[in-house]
């Protein structure tokens, strides 16, 4: 078990809740309006299972989700990196990683996405017939991934990082540096933000599409995306090659002060973001206006609501949860595992619910409810084999 007093708590709970919103998300996109099934390729559905009960505000809250807490768990993957190269050495630290990341990814990852997708399969083929799954799973589906992805690229940006570690160094030190003195500037924090985001994810997302997947096997990727999770990556190494909760995120900081206004921010700017598009539609289609500047006006104000809800719940988790308890400590210790597991309970409880006509968002809050408890449970019972708790 963790000690606590060794760790920065404002950072693990705020890990635990994005874990948290994970499981919500994926709770959610069963009920969404948008969700439809494929039944002769599921891994083409928005998502495994999609049920008849929809509710708008589903779309809401999954949306604001997926604007930006990706970017903020690649920029958690990074904030601890440099320290802990320098602690473990660079050889260790890389076995680390492969034992923590890549073999729970490769092995468990896939066992759990075989038991996770058959519901899907039988939805599609209503059929039970376990070896006309697995071939399908893996020709057919071409070995969906599932939440997992998250964690190979994880490793692949660590493993990018540890090669070019000494030449990276010199630049994140003066990065890092740079980035020290904006903790009494907002705007600027902002505004830094806001322009990586947009550089990183607009050029590609226009040209190939904001949805586009792409990969080999299990090693799949969001090809707009890529960038972006570098970019946050490489951020969060910056900010932690300095004293961080003693400068930029000190709680004395303007920037962390000021948690308020950035909690208003992102609300103010995801709202714009969702009316947005149907009167940017209607420019366009009225001749109005250019296409290429409406999508350039859409992908600015999501590259704003990226960095502004990054920055909410990074400095009101830094101001207000900078404290631990029993539940919030076994929550920060089972989160990877919970992560890695979740989507078994997701999918088989939105299965289960398919046939009760109860409204969406009661079945969405019972998927979320089971699948966190169950996923909570779960980890917290594996982690007690010597092997898994070592390395998980």
């Amino acid at each position: 078990m963790m000690n606590p007093s060794n760790r920065n708590l404002w950072v693990d709970n705020l890990r635990s809740a994005i874990t948290v919103l994970v499981v919500a998300h994926h709770s959610s996109l069963a009920y969404t309006t948008f969700a439809k099934f494929d039944s002769k390729v599921y891994i083409h559905s928005t998502c495994p299972i999609v049920d008849t009960h929809r509710w708008i505000g589903l779309d809401i809250f999954q949306n604001f989700n997926d604007v930006f807490f990706m970017s903020l768990m690649f920029f958690i993957g990074g904030l601890f990196l440099i320290k802990s190269i320098h602690k473990k050495g660079a050889i260790n630290f890389l076995k680390d990683r492969f034992y923590r990341l890549f073999i729970p990814f490769l092995f468990l990852g896939t066992l759990l996405m075989l038991i996770a997708y058959f519901p899907s399969y039988y939805v599609a083929h209503k059929s039970t017939h376990l070896f006309a799954y697995i071939k399908d799973f893996f020709i057919i589906e071409k070995w969906p991934v599932g939440p997992p992805w998250f964690i190979w690229v994880l490793f692949l940006f660590n493993l990018l990082f540890v090669l070019f570690h000494s030449s990276f160094q010199k630049v994140s030190g003066k990065a890092g540096m740079l980035l020290a003195r904006l903790k009494n500037k907002p705007f600027a924090l902002f505004l830094m933000v806001f322009c990586v985001t947009f550089m990183l994810y607009v050029p590609i997302a226009y040209n190939v599409g904001a949805g586009l997947w792409t990969g080999v096997g299990p090693f799949d990727f969001q090809l707009s995306r890529i960038l972006l999770y570098f970019g946050y990556f490489t951020f969060g190494i910056f900010i932690g090659n300095t004293d961080f909760n003693g400068e930029i995120f000190s709680t004395k900081s303007a920037i962390v002060q000021n948690w308020w206004l950035w909690l208003g921010l992102s609300i103010t700017v995801y709202f714009v973001l969702t009316i947005i598009s149907e009167p940017l539609t209607q420019l366009v289609n009225d001749n109005k206006l250019i296409a290429f500047n409406a999508w350039m006006i859409y992908y600015a104000i999501y590259a704003a609501s990226c960095a502004s809800s990054c920055i909410a719940f990074i400095t009101i988790f830094r101001k207000l949860f900078n404290t631990g308890n029993h539940w919030l400590n076994s929550l920060s210790g089972n989160a990877y595992l919970i992560y890695l597991v979740h989507y078994v309970f997701v999918i088989w409880c939105q299965f289960f619910l398919m046939n009760f006509n109860v409204p969406a968002f009661i079945k969405f809050m019972v998927t979320f409810m089971v699948a966190l408890a169950l996923s909570w449970m779960v980890s917290s019972v594996v982690r007690k084999i010597p092997i898994v708790n070592r390395y998980l």
